[in-house]
């Protein structure tokens, strides 16, 4: 029996993901991935590429964030046939380990004839290593790349391949679809920077809940589902939802929270997404 597998590079399939859709690169809080459809589409397009192969696996490739996994990572690790690898997210914020990644497996896979079949959603040159090696094992190498391919991808890359194909933006918004970054929620509360008397404290509290009252209301079912995924495993909030709380609250205070107020901020937000008639609708 013949099998495939998948090779995804998170950084590319959402950089070019968001410039096939609107043009221009948007930043991952911006963007909102239909996971399943994702994974259904990659195992459609493999299957057809390696005319039938059975699928061995659908390898994801991420950095994870500051603070650990984020709630989208945390689903996708759960998923069927769906290995999640993580590189490291260095302090510019810039995905690192993910190519060595991609070539290591890409390797092992091909020398010990565990796949006939790759499909290889990427656009870096460095992962070209691991193509030529695979080929020489005999593993046919099948490139994916987003709308403009020839101008996200390696020229070096695409020669290798040993097929091409490009989603469109069409395509792409079978899974990815843009969303407004949430608001800050604060408006209708005054800042305090330099509360004073018994009503500060209420103030600042006042403007921490229009923060995560305004997170709140940009969360999706899908989203919801994710968080559930995410805390099955881990406590407290995933990164992408924690740092723009804090940086909101502190914009809205012009100061940074003290440790007790993060603490409780924290708390607060948990509770309330675990409030939510969506969110407890997910559990049935």
């Amino acid at each position: 029996m013949t099998y495939s597998a998948v090779f995804v590079d998170a950084g590319y399939l959402f950089a070019q993901g968001s410039v096939a859709l609107t043009g221009a690169k948007r930043h991952r809080s911006e963007l909102r991935l239909n996971e399943a459809a994702a994974i259904a589409a990659l195992q459609k397009l493999a299957h057809d590429k390696s005319e039938g192969a059975r699928l061995l696996r659908i390898y994801w490739y991420d950095a994870p964030l500051h603070r650990g996994m984020s709630a989208q990572q945390s689903s996708l690790a759960v998923l069927d046939r769906v290995k999640l690898r993580l590189g490291v997210l260095n302090g510019q914020g810039e995905q690192k380990g993910v190519d060595s990644l991609i070539v290591t497996d890409l390797i092992e896979l091909a020398r010990n004839r565990s796949i006939t079949d790759a499909l290889l959603v990427s656009g870096d040159e460095d992962v070209r290593i691991g193509a030529q090696i695979a080929q020489n094992y005999g593993v046919s190498i099948h490139l994916l790349g987003i709308h403009p391919a020839r101008g996200s991808q390696s020229p070096l890359l695409r020669q290798e391949a040993d097929t091409t194909t490009e989603w469109d933006g069409a395509m792409v918004a079978t899974f990815l679809s843009t969303v407004a970054a949430p608001a800050a929620a604060v408006a209708a509360v005054p800042a305090q920077t330099q509360p004073a008397g018994p009503d500060g404290k209420a103030d600042d509290a006042a403007v921490i809940r229009g923060v995560i009252d305004g997170l709140l209301a940009g969360l999706s079912t899908d989203d919801l589902n994710d968080l559930r995924t995410f805390w099955m495993s881990r406590q407290g909030l995933p990164p992408e939802l924690d740092r723009p709380m804090l940086g909101r609250c502190r914009d809205g205070l012009s100061r940074d929270l003290t440790p007790d107020e993060r603490r409780s901020a924290r708390a607060d937000f948990v509770k309330a997404i675990k409030a939510l008639p969506a969110y407890i609708a997910t559990a049935s």
